[in-house]
């Protein structure tokens, strides 16, 4: 535990604002996550700025998940700035975050023209493909072994469609999962900030409150990111909860950090470059 150092400070105070914003607006009628969560492309809400705006949000209904990340980004982004000085931090920061957001569009983005493949015999019109996706069948819903949704049959019989088979009807479901989900957090950023943590420091001890023994960097680290890999592929949890996460924007996070920590060994003799 050291010193909080000032962008650290003001990127929580920030963070912090956002969350409390958020809440006083939903009292009010406003969604905010609207406006300011990353959505799919593909969604109507979806706007240019939300890869950067989506990384000062979190979870209303989790406080835990603004507490984890800005601890995090407390113990592992102080040591980071002291080091290299507020612009080389903040940019390091931001590109990373940015990097986790594109990096889970981009997996989302395959993930949803792979799942059409599997209702092409439907053979929707780019109109009627919309309606689905655009659907709000995603609230109070879910798939466990079996579909429990009504909505979705009434559309496809509105337009008219042939009868769908029990793997078309559960690919439909996805297609509107993956263009309704909103992400949201600094997770994407802090990964890139645990990476550059872990290359820097390798052989500092760190601890879980909830897995008492002193681990090396150099090993927990990489142990993170494993099981942000397999969450990632089995849909499985993370090591630090349940629920929608997103574990690509995770490793999309992490992986724009090393790439930055690469760049910057090749640089490191330019000492001028981030005063």
């Amino acid at each position: 535990m050291m010193r909080i150092t000032e962008t650290v400070k003001h990127l929580i105070i920030i963070n912090v604002i956002f969350w409390i914003a958020t809440l006083v607006l939903a009292e009010r009628g406003i969604d905010l996550n609207n406006i300011l969560a990353l959505h799919f492309p593909l969604n109507d809400s979806f706007e240019f700025w939300q890869p950067i705006s989506s990384m000062f949000m979190h979870s209303m209904a989790s406080p835990a998940h603004l507490l984890f990340n800005m601890i995090g980004l407390w113990m592992f982004g102080s040591a980071l700035e002291q080091r290299w000085g507020k612009m080389k931090f903040l940019s390091f920061y931001m590109i990373a975050g940015v990097g986790a957001g594109l990096v889970h569009t981009l997996v989302n983005y395959i993930e949803f023209y792979s799942i059409t493949q599997q209702v092409a015999e439907l053979n929707l019109s780019s109109e009627q493909l919309r309606q689905i996706i655009n659907a709000d069948i995603v609230n109070g819903n879910q798939y466990v072994g079996k579909l429990l949704s009504n909505e979705l049959p009434a559309i496809l019989n509105r337009e008219q469609l042939i009868a769908v088979n029990d793997i078309n009807f559960r690919a439909m479901f996805d297609l509107n999962i993956l263009n309704q989900t909103q992400t949201v957090g600094a997770s994407g950023a802090l990964y890139g900030v645990l990476v550059a943590f872990g290359i820097l420091y390798p052989n500092m001890e760190l601890m879980l409150m909830f897995i008492p023994i002193p681990i090396k960097a150099k090993y927990f680290i990489p142990g993170l990111l494993l099981v942000d890999f397999i969450g990632g592929i089995t849909g499985g949890i993370s090591l630090f909860g349940a629920g929608q996460i997103a574990h690509f924007a995770h490793l999309g996070g992490a992986l724009f950090g090393f790439l930055l920590m690469l760049y910057f060994k090749k640089t490191q003799f330019n000492k001028n470059r981030w005063n």
